[in-house]
């Protein structure tokens, strides 16, 4: 073995760890996925976070509407660094299943988010959406700036006080914390696997239960 083959030999050796390591997670977004954990909403584009249950229903929704520029499926609002999906769905991390929106407010604004944030999920159950239960699958609003805040409590407020509801709306509203993007296989699962997607909202009664709260103002995903 010349000098050139021991060289290579033991540079080889010498990343073999980081070889068997695998790929690295995917990176933590704080806030506008810019680095920054309070967010921006008053650049050319802003960032929404919401978390209504299985985060599988919640990309559609807001996907469709104009001036949405993205939206990432991910995890908010816990403890644990850089969580896998078994952690977070396991319930022992403190994060809550969410998506994030990127839009333009010249086009869309953030009051008109919630009111599609609203009719998609179950905002008087606690800790739980339709079939899923735990603090994992809690409804939530992640604020970003304080004008959101404002908007978002006042929304709720005025929801509360609608008599809609037999019950009160529990959606907790929060501050965004470090944003982690689910998997890549999560991200927009609705359109890569259109029937597991259908079989596993209709069997989760997402729709029975939104028709129930919301009638015909109802969302489907």
């Amino acid at each position: 073995m010349n000098r050139y083959t021991r060289l290579i030999f033991t540079l080889f050796l010498l990343a073999l760890p980081l070889l068997l390591v695998g790929a690295p997670a995917p990176p933590a977004v704080a806030g506008d996925m810019s680095g920054d954990p309070a967010g921006d909403a008053t650049g050319p584009t802003a960032v929404a976070t919401f978390a209504g249950g299985c985060f599988w229903c919640m990309e559609g929704p807001f996907d469709v509407l104009n001036g949405v520029i993205s939206t990432t499926a991910g995890y908010i609002g816990g403890h644990t660094k850089n969580p896998t999906y078994q952690q977070v769905s396991a319930g022992g991390t403190g994060h809550a299943e969410a998506v994030q929106v990127r839009y333009d407010p010249r086009e869309i604004t953030y009051g008109e988010l919630l009111e599609v944030y609203w009719r998609n999920v179950d905002p008087v159950t606690l800790n739980r959406q339709f079939c899923d239960g735990g603090t994992q699958y809690r409804s939530a609003i992640f604020f970003h700036t304080p004008e959101q805040e404002a908007a978002a409590r006042a929304s709720r407020d005025a929801l509360d006080a609608s008599g809609r509801f037999d019950r009160p709306v529990v959606t907790e509203v929060a501050p965004a914390t470090v944003f982690y993007p689910a998997e890549d296989y999560h991200q927009d699962f609705y359109v890569h696997n259109p029937i597991r997607y259908k079989f596993y909202r209709y069997n989760c009664g997402r729709d029975r239960r939104l028709e129930e709260l919301w009638g015909e103002e109802s969302h489907h995903g």
